[in-house]
């Protein structure tokens, strides 16, 4: 038999986790509260081996439980005549929290989930009793605040896990994955194959899972006990930035596969410039002077004026010369970010800088898959109602609460069903160790010293398995039926009849909540993944739209914030294929990319040309977004009309420019117009014959 082994991080989040229970729960006894188990529970609940994780659950969760405290108070008094009634507003009251919970992509979410089961947790027991509505109700947030207090304290002094290390240790990834996907693509561009190619793709794959766990990690970087709470900027710079890497590197592929495709094989000049100039990647140290980026600066911006056989390999040249120097900029920025954030660990002030199309971003959200969790969850709620008002079975409410909390909890997958599944046989494990814990071990304990040692065994065992993400969901749904059954059980007269009814009520509402769930809710990543490209074409279509407005900077910002954030929506949907919905999604982000340099670079365009150029793709994408097939072959023959006039402005006023006061080259507006041009043919019209046909 295989002996099983617990690591020191396992063994020490469970033994914090346990003295914040036992502390929340000897206090609750002191101060007579009638539900001290609801003080130990929360305790579990917000405890996370990160202290930073906890603080911030913490927080979120005692101003939500006030919410669901006060949303009782107002609805019991007022429905009290009527149990239908209260029943289903309760219900609504959930579904509306959920609803707002899933439309705030941050880690506040947290406070309107709360919010929402709080209130069916504190006001469905008390739909048959409403007199005791407002003890009961401020007994509840007393617990839960004892709770959520003891575990802040334990685990913010006692051996305190900063976040500092796996934040860090997952930013360095990321920038090793981006500089790995970098190497794998400048540096063997001459000898390109399958192999070469699987690689890449590897490369892209691995960079997408590191943007999507530090975007989850980097929310609670504000709550850390060390000074990374002060990075707190600089961390969410250095995601964006490291995000934005992932359109410029995939368009950078693109044209190399053009340039071959157009030439044969890749010219040797590019060849040559890329795998002679790689060092740029690395590090800034005293080993890599300045002037190795300047000499590769000037050899990309080389590349345009570079020999070509036709207009469309003269657009090539200049859009590769534009992508290489841009990613230049987010690469030296990132690391430059990477520098303020030891700075800033060290105790020093990171500097102020003003990020603006990436900080104030606006995050994808998909409101109609929102609307439909918290249908469920209403369905759900008022099913189980149903049921107990039908039937009067006293232990009915424990099953409006479980199907309330299950609907919450895991409303942000996208097929939800099978983790409930899970949840469910672990509640059914927990219901002999539930009976056994309240009918023959809690009689024996006669003072508090023996309550602890009685519980302890079972306790510190499961919080091991919390501790571990493979087998967390199981340790969760054990946890939660004995110390659920625990919480609503009075032990003083617990009975073998109603603790079994308590418990067949939970899990009754838990399979409740996974049927509806599979009726309603339940979706595949294949069609969330639809979703979000949808919104994307009604992005790019507004993007387009702002043809016939003034220079909207902030469209732009929101765009862009949006675009980076669905790197790492689609991520884990589509990267273990890589089929068509990761190569639609950056096809996506590169036109998105290409439009901002449009409308920014327009005026460098025929007035009336481009103008109607943006019209018609506006129109193209609404229609994507509607569902129609696409049809925008009208398109190919404005795009190529506008790169000839550009490449002709071009070339007679030369292709780069020194900015005078930085000393920093920057492209010239037609260079960066041509650029966006050969970016929108390419991604629009990937089969499209090389000659340039207006």
């Amino acid at each position: 038999m295989k002996r099983i082994r617990f690591s020191r991080q396992e063994l020490l989040f469970s033994l914090k986790s346990f003295a914040g229970a036992m502390l929340a729960l000897y206090l609750a006894n002191c101060a007579g509260l009638p539900r001290p188990f609801w003080a130990f529970m929360t305790a579990y609940i917000v405890a996370h081996p990160l202290a930073g994780n906890v603080r911030s659950k913490a927080l979120y969760r005692f101003v939500g439980t006030l919410l669901g405290c006060a949303a009782t108070v107002v609805l019991i008094p007022s429905l009290s005549a009527s149990p239908e009634l209260l029943s289903l507003a309760l219900a609504l009251w959930t579904g509306l929290c959920l609803y707002l919970s899933l439309l705030d992509r941050s880690a506040r979410s947290y406070v309107f989930m709360l919010a929402g089961y709080s209130a069916a947790l504190i006001g469905f027991p008390l739909v048959d009793a409403p007199a005791a509505m407002f003890d009961t109700a401020v007994a509840r947030v007393q617990e839960i605040g004892l709770g959520i207090l003891c575990a802040s304290v334990v685990h913010s002094i006692a051996l305190p896990a900063s976040l500092a290390s796996p934040l860090l240790g997952l930013v360095d990834r990321a920038l090793g994955d981006a500089r790995r996907w970098m190497d794998d693509l400048l540096g063997t561009v001459g000898n390109a194959g399958d192999e070469h190619g699987a690689r890449v793709a590897a490369d892209r794959q691995r960079l997408a899972q590191d943007i999507t766990q530090l975007r989850l990690l980097s929310t609670h970087v504000p709550f850390d006990t060390g000074n990374l709470r002060w990075t707190a900027g600089a961390v969410r710079a250095m995601q964006d930035r490291i995000s934005g890497l992932t359109p410029t590197l995939s368009a950078m592929e693109d044209r190399l596969d053009a340039l071959k495709a157009a030439e044969g094989e890749l010219p040797a000049d590019v060849v040559s410039a890329l795998e002679r100039h790689a060092s740029w990647t690395a590090p800034r140290t005293p080993g890599i002077p300045q002037a190795t980026t300047d000499e590769a600066r000037a050899a990309f911006r080389a590349l345009a004026d570079g020999p070509a056989s036709s207009p469309w390999v003269r657009a090539l040249r200049i859009d590769l010369a534009v992508r290489l120097e841009a990613l230049m900029a987010d690469w030296h920025a990132c690391l430059s970010l990477r520098g303020d954030i030891d700075a800033g660990l060290a105790g020093t002030a990171p500097p102020l800088r003003r990020a603006a199309s990436l900080g104030h971003k606006v995050l994808h959200l998909d409101r109609g898959l929102a609307l439909r969790s918290a249908v469920t969850a209403v369905l759900a709620t008022c099913a189980c109602c149903a049921v107990w008002i039908a039937t009067a079975w006293p232990s009915g409410s424990a099953a409006a609460m479980s199907a309330a909390v299950f609907c919450s909890f895991f409303a942000t997958m996208d097929d939800p069903v099978p983790a409930m599944h899970k949840f469910v046989v672990a509640l059914l494990w927990s219901l002999p160790v539930s009976v056994f814990c309240v009918l023959a071990v809690m009689p024996l304990a006669r003072d508090f010293a023996m309550l602890a040692l009685c519980i302890a065994p079972f306790f510190l065992l499961v919080g091991c398995y919390i501790a571990r993400p493979a087998s967390s969901l199981a340790a969760l749904g054990m946890f939660f039926g004995v110390a659920g059954t625990l919480a609503l059980q009075d032990t003083a007269s617990a009975d073998l009849p109603s603790l079994v009814n308590s418990n067949l009520a939970l899990i009754l509402g838990a399979v409740a909540a996974a049927r509806v769930t599979a009726l309603v809710r339940s979706v595949g990543s294949d069609w969330s993944a639809r979703r979000i490209r949808r919104a994307t074409s009604l992005d790019l279509a507004d993007l387009a739209d702002l043809a016939a407005r003034p220079q909207d900077a902030s469209a732009h910002d929101a765009y862009a914030g949006r675009m980076l954030d669905r790197i790492a929506q689609l991520a884990p949907r589509t990267a273990p294929g890589e089929g068509e919905h990761a190569r639609a999604a950056l096809r996506d982000l590169r036109v998105g990319a290409d439009l901002v340099a449009l409308q920014r670079w327009r005026r460098c365009l025929p007035a009336e040309a481009v103008g109607r150029l943006l019209a018609d793709s506006a129109r193209v994408f609404r229609a994507q977004a509607a569902g129609a097939p696409r049809r925008h072959e009208a398109l190919l023959p404005q795009i190529d009309g506008l790169l000839l006039a550009a490449l002709h402005g071009d070339t007679a006023h030369g292709t780069h420019s020194t900015h005078a006061a930085h000393n920093m080259p920057t492209p010239q507006p037609s260079s960066a117009a041509i650029a966006a041009l050969v970016g929108l043919r390419r991604n629009l019209f990937p089969a499209a014959h090389g000659a340039l046909q207006p």
